[in-house]
């Protein structure tokens, strides 16, 4: 099974791997709300779904890996559209959003041309 997004293969090109960010509750100290002598915290409802995506892109050439790098990043529109994410395992996530798409500080070049990365993608609170 191959992962994707809104039904594109995005990140087939190479090894990747899907992790979940911070889960639970978003939590403010009352010391935030102007007065420091007053203790404890508020909460403020669910934080919101996150999803990573992290791996390498590989293609033959420069060219080809720039195509892979800019099909991901025509993703993250504004306005944002939400879409359905898929692992490699089967599992769904609806109504996500790529929020952010960042590489690492090279591209290395050997038998393949590859560049690594992470993908960020939330699900906004009420979608």
């Amino acid at each position: 099974m191959s992962s994707s997004f809104k039904g594109l293969d995005l990140f087939g090109s190479g090894p990747h791997r899907f992790s979940m960010a911070e889960q639970g509750l978003y939590v403010v100290p009352m010391r935030a709300f102007g007065d420091p002598g007053v203790p404890g915290s508020a909460a403020f409802g669910d934080v919101e779904l996150e999803v990573l995506v992290r791996g390498r892109l590989t293609a033959a050439s420069d060219s080809a890996l720039w195509q892979l790098r800019d099909a991901i990043v025509a993703q993250a529109t504004d306005p944002a559209t939400a879409g359905t994410l898929v692992d490699h395992h089967g599992r769904s996530w609806a109504s996500m959003t790529l929020i952010e798409f960042v590489e690492t500080d090279r591209t290395d070049r050997g038998r393949v041309v590859s560049v690594g990365y992470e993908a960020r993608f939330r699900r906004f609170a009420g979608a």
